[in-house]
């Protein structure tokens, strides 16, 4: 492992690309502890310590944005929104790509059309920015969490969310850095690293709740869960990540003289989790938006009409839509099911794939070339998704689970046995891959077993599985 890093520093444009995507982080971290003025920031944090106590929605909700997006709604710092606007709007931009037309071209253009759609997404970023952050202090400011010579000053309202929509598209811009200049993705990168600063906390807290002796605190048997549910993640996530289904493959004799060519044997490996982690951030970043929108009416409402029938709706739904309850977790859910399918439906083209093995002169044993072949290759890739998003959906529900069986605090399990550890399990292992490819690729030994750096890689041929 040693000799492996030095490897990683030998090599000047790996260790370029691998101290500038620290450098990023970096000042992805500095800039978390920046907090917006005007926020009573003792009162905002003890107010949510309360509420995560006493099971409130939107503190939970507060908690899960922090999670998966990188930001600090918990703290309300000028990264608080995190990098969730912007792969919400890439989510829409899919989503719209399969029902018109005119953006389904632009994806078929290629580069061009790409370029398009991405300053598309930026456009709709900006403004899920400004609704997001509009709403956010909305919440805030209902419950006095925001000084009042503030709160009615119509030029602290624009600076707040100028300054909020301004980190978010600022984080948004260290994630494209990342992506071009840096290694691995940037978006999952952002997010990784801000699960990881977590931990230590989450670690922190187990450690101050665990008292054998007190029923109600955490005992060996919740710390047993707890450690059982981390292995079986990792463990997992790793399965998962790596787990094909190989569709065997016949390449075609070509007899040229009296010499035979081809008749090779090999496999196209097709991903069981083909959308990796993306299923549940999509999920998890969509199923915040309802959760602050009512609780934001809830609050109109209360001081309005409280004992009307839109207040009693609102009010069962604000119960009803948080990380743990029953209706969330089945909407949770069938989202991961939808977006696993969807993710399929975008990134993987079974007609592509069957016209590029007719043209190279290979074919699937049984199978004729063409629409026959598609037909079989999307059975497939139908039915082995159903597996993986089963398992993104234990993941997900996990943590859930074991908050009620342990009494913990939500956020531990989120970090030690759920969505959280699956995401930074995943975007690790990318990120040790493109590692490992930069290394083979100038005879290095890798981190994940490559051959001896003297004689280089080694290219083997497939094997029967």
């Amino acid at each position: 492992m040693i000799k492996t890093l030095i490897n990683v520093f030998k090599v000047p444009e790996l260790r370029n690309k691998v101290l500038f995507t620290i450098a990023m982080l970096v000042v992805f971290r500095i800039g978390h502890w920046i907090p917006l003025p005007g926020l009573n920031g003792e009162e905002l944090e003890r107010s949510m310590k309360l509420a995560q106590q006493s099971g409130n929605a939107l503190a939970k909700a507060a908690s899960f944005v922090s999670i998966f997006t990188g930001g600090s709604l918990a703290h309300s710092t000028i990264f608080g929104l995190g990098i969730m606007p912007y792969i919400t709007a890439g989510i829409i931009f899919q989503l719209l790509g399969q029902a018109i037309p005119q953006i389904k071209k632009l994806q078929d253009e290629g580069a061009t059309g790409r370029q398009k759609i991405a300053e598309y997404t930026r456009y709709l970023t900006l403004g899920l920015c400004i609704f997001q952050g509009f709403t956010w202090l909305g919440i805030l400011g209902k419950q006095n969490l925001i000084y009042l010579s503030a709160y009615q000053n119509p030029l602290w309202w624009i600076m707040s969310i100028t300054v909020l929509t301004a980190g978010s598209m600022f984080l948004m811009w260290l994630g494209e850095q990342i992506d071009k200049h840096g290694i691995g993705n940037g978006a999952s990168m952002i997010i990784m690293a801000g699960i990881l600063t977590g931990m230590p906390k989450a670690i922190s807290t187990v450690r101050q709740s665990y008292n054998p002796g007190d029923p109600n605190s955490l005992g060996p048997m919740g710390v047993i869960l707890l450690i059982a549910g981390f292995v079986f993640v990792v463990a997992g996530a790793v399965l998962m990540t790596v787990a094909q289904r190989r569709i065997p493959v016949q390449q075609a004799k070509h007899t040229r003289g009296r010499k035979v060519y081809g008749g090779q044997k090999s496999y196209l490996p097709l991903r069981v989790n083909h959308g990796g982690v993306m299923p549940i951030i999509f999920a998890s970043s969509l199923m915040v938006i309802p959760t602050i929108v009512i609780a934001q009416l809830r609050s109109w409402a209360a001081a309005s009409n409280p004992g009307g029938w839109w207040y009693t709706t609102l009010t069962f739904l604000d119960s009803n839509l948080h990380p743990g309850a029953f209706i969330y977790v089945l909407i949770y859910i069938a989202m991961i099911y939808v977006f696993s399918y969807f993710w399929i439906t975008v990134q993987f083209n079974p007609e592509e794939m069957s016209k590029q093995l007719k043209e190279h002169g290979s074919f699937i044993p049984g199978l004729r070339p063409g629409p026959r072949t598609a037909e079989y290759l999307e059975t497939v890739m139908t039915r082995i998704t159903f597996v993986g998003a089963a398992f993104l959906a234990v993941i997900a529900v996990l943590p859930a689970v074991v908050q009620r069986g342990v009494n913990i605090d939500f956020t531990v399990t989120q970090f030690l046995g759920g969505t959280g550890l699956l995401i930074v399990v995943s975007v690790a292992m990318d990120f040790l891959q493109r590692v490992e490819a930069n290394l083979l690729m100038r005879n290095y030994q890798g981190f994940l077993g490559g051959e001896d750096g003297s004689s280089g890689p080694r290219l083997r041929g497939p094997r029967p599985a």
